[in-house]
């Protein structure tokens, strides 16, 4: 049978050349990055050249890469770290609690770190969006407090691909005096990512988003930027996170930077026609469809289509056996009973939300697997629709 990949978002195949980078440190190149011996200092130098190709991706200084064990941790870090710091201030002044911007659309890595803040009195405003799934800069602006301390606003949405304007909420921040952090996971490697022209002070990104391996990830803190470390122990990472270095790992996400930077331009126009093609098959086949969040302001590679009458999960579960892989929204999420919150929080129903798919593309994907996927999920939702029919529940189309 042939397997189609189409659930690139929860993660990507891992590039044949950064697993060839990567292979020595499983072996010869075993050491220590810590150690001042030859094994610890060929390890250390690997690191320190990873750390060089984040840095160029992100346009960043390779001392403002904080190497991480993924994006949660990133996440954590970033929001933890500058917390921590501003709740220590605020028990020395007596000013009052600290208070923190996001949105309702953020990944759980940010909702349940915040949601941790607020059972310890941090004040946290949850901005609303609209059906494009966009936050309003104006709604952030107007969100702001003498207390605000963090901004945390995610880049491109997991779920619907929706990018935020970044920029605009960077120089409201910047004008604030006010800490910006963007859950970047789901943008570095799909869109051209620059901290600077974004004017973010902390950003997160993951390895295993754009061909890299799982279990590396990255966080950019600006110079001057102090955080609390979230891990406590030895001096590794200049003091920002303890624990000995994922020396494989690192170098895997090193290698996957540089590629991804010499390949951006290709891949992203390669997957938004793949893209555009497999939307536009689906929207005229299946009567009904519609896509969700902002057709015309995403990444390149997502589409999250509503498809009326269909129960995602049993849709998710038949494509797979037929031999196609997509999901229903994150994969963190996955077994959920609850709709998602990100399509809730663009005005889906419940009912709307359980019955959209995420359909995300990446590098390797032919147009021959857009072909043969259009194929299968126009089979799969009329078969569905087919069996809802039969038993007298009405399709709304």
């Amino acid at each position: 049978m042939q397997r189609i990949y189409l659930d690139n978002n929860a993660t990507t195949p891992v590039h044949p050349a950064v697993l060839e980078a990567m292979l020595p440190y499983f072996g010869a190149d075993f050491g220590n990055p810590s150690s001042s011996h030859h094994f610890g200092q060929r390890a250390r130098q690997a690191i320190e050249h990873a750390r060089e190709g984040v840095a160029i991706l992100i346009g960043a200084r390779s001392s403002e890469v904080v190497f991480t064990s993924g994006g949660t941790e990133a996440d954590n870090a970033a929001i933890f770290g500058v917390l921590e710091l501003a709740v220590r201030a605020q028990r020395q002044t007596a000013d009052a609690s600290p208070h923190i911007i996001t949105s309702a659309i953020e990944h759980d890595a940010v909702l349940n770190a915040f949601r941790a803040l607020e059972s310890r009195s941090i004040s946290v405003t949850y901005l609303p969006v609209g059906r494009e799934g966009v936050v309003s800069p104006d709604a952030v602006r107007s969100a702001l407090r003498p207390e605000t301390v963090l901004i945390s606003i995610m880049y491109a949405n997991n779920e619907i691909g929706t990018l935020q304007p970044i920029e605009e909420i960077g120089r409201i921040a910047a004008e604030a005096d006010v800490l910006f952090h963007t859950d970047a996971v789901q943008a570095v490697g799909k869109v051209p990512v620059d901290v600077n022209r974004l004017g973010v002070d902390l950003l997160s990104l993951s390895a295993h988003k754009f061909n890299g391996p799982k279990g590396a990830g990255a966080l950019f803190v600006r110079k001057g930027v102090e955080i609390d470390p979230l891990l406590r122990g030895g001096p590794n990472e200049r003091g920002r996170r303890a624990g000995t270095e994922n020396v494989a790992a690192i170098v895997g996400l090193g290698k996957a930077s540089e590629l991804v930077r010499a390949e951006l331009a290709a891949s992203s126009v390669h997957v938004s026609q793949l893209r555009d093609r497999l939307e536009s098959g689906l929207l005229a086949r299946i009567p009904g469809a519609r896509v969700n969040g902002d057709p015309g302001h995403r990444v390149p590679n997502t589409s999250n289509l509503m498809l009326a009458g269909v129960d995602s999960e049993s849709l998710i579960i038949g494509l797979d056996l037929a031999g196609l892989a997509c999901s229903a929204g994150a994969a963190c999420s996955s077994g959920a009973t609850d709709p998602s919150h990100v399509l809730t929080a663009i005005g889906l129903t419940p009912a709307e939300a359980r019955a959209s798919v995420r359909l995300s593309l990446g590098r390797t994907n032919t147009r021959e697997d857009i072909d043969t996927a259009l194929e299968l999920i126009t089979s799969a939702v009329g078969r569905q629709r087919g069996v809802a029919s039969s038993r007298g529940v009405a399709v709304a189309q």
